[in-house]
């Protein structure tokens, strides 16, 4: 399995309507409301680099709300 956490930055108000959007992504397992820098955090799995890219291009970050990523890969 590949992990990945992606740090969110969404439209002003619109975090309580994307973190229910990300969590109906296919592979997002969770999603946190945070403070700082960002705005949410997904936490994503997928069996393959390639599935989790798919979940990155077509599932997160096509999301209309969502101003930029930061992804973070888990290397263990």
């Amino acid at each position: 399995m590949v992990k990945a956490f992606v740090m969110i930055n969404v439209k002003v108000g619109t975090d309580v309507e994307v973190a229910r959007q990300l969590r109906s992504v296919p592979n997002v397992i969770a999603v946190y409301d945070v403070y700082g820098t960002y705005d949410l955090i997904a936490e994503l799995e997928a069996p393959t680099l390639a599935e989790l890219y798919a979940t990155l291009s077509s599932g997160v970050r096509s999301l209309e709300n969502i101003v930029s990523t930061h992804t973070l890969m888990s290397v263990r």
